[in-house]
C-alpha cells in the first residue's frame, strides 16, 4: 500500500484533523480563535501536539517543508496568545491577534491539502506529488480564503470595538 501511514502518522493526523473542525468551530461560534473560550484553548492544545507529533514524520529521512510551517506555527502561537502583554502592539493588540493565529490554521491548512491530494484515494491519489495542479489550484483557493477570512474577522472586529465605544459613550 503506497499511502502507509505509521501509528504516530495516524495519532498525528487525526489531531490535526480534529484541531482544524475545533478551529471551524471557533470561528463559527466567536469570530476568531480567542485563547480565552474553551474552543480556542482546545484547538492551541491540539494545533501544538500536531506539530510536534509531526516533527518525528519524515518520510523523506529529513525536515520538510511542512517541519518548517510547524516551526512557524510554534512561533505564532504564543504570539497569539500573548500579545496583548507585547506594549508594542498597543491598540492593535486585538488585530494583530486574529492574524496570527488565523495564519496558524492557514499553515496548517498547507500539508493538510498536500497530504490528502497525494495520498486519497488510497488506490490512485489525485497528485503524484506537491507541484501537481491540482494541489496548486487548492493552495491558491486556500491563500483566497485565508486573505478573505482575515479581512472579514478584522472588520467584524472593528465594528464590534466601535459598538462598544458608542455603548460605553452612551453609558
Amino acid at each position: 500500500m503506497p499511502n502507509h501511514l505509521s501509528t504516530l502518522g495516524i495519532i498525528h493526523t487525526a489531531i490535526s484533523v480534529l484541531a482544524l473542525i475545533i478551529a471551524i468551530f471557533a470561528l463559527l461560534r466567536y469570530g476568531k480563535i480567542d485563547p480565552a473560550t474553551g474552543y480556542g484553548r482546545l484547538y492551541i492544545l491540539l494545533t501544538v501536539i500536531t506539530c510536534i507529533t509531526g516533527f518525528p514524520i519524515m518520510k523523506t529521512g529529513h525536515f520538510t517543508p511542512g517541519h518548517y510551517l510547524a516551526i512557524i506555527i510554534l512561533i505564532l502561537l504564543p504570539l497569539g496568545i500573548y500579545v496583548h502583554s507585547l506594549r508594542i502592539f498597543g491598540k492593535l493588540a486585538d488585530y494583530i491577534q486574529v492574524i496570527f493565529l488565523s495564519t496558524t490554521i492557514f499553515l496548517s491548512c498547507v500539508p493538510a491539502i498536500v497530504e490528502t491530494f497525494t495520498r486519497l484515494p488510497i488506490s490512485h491519489p489525485l497528485a503524484e506529488d506537491a507541484n501537481a495542479p491540482i494541489i496548486q489550484k487548492g493552495l491558491g483557493a486556500l491563500v483566497l480564503l485565508y486573505f478573505v477570512g482575515v479581512i472579514y474577522q478584522l472588520v467584524k472586529l472593528k465594528a464590534q470595538k466601535r459598538s462598544a465605544r458608542k455603548t460605553e459613550f452612551n453609558h
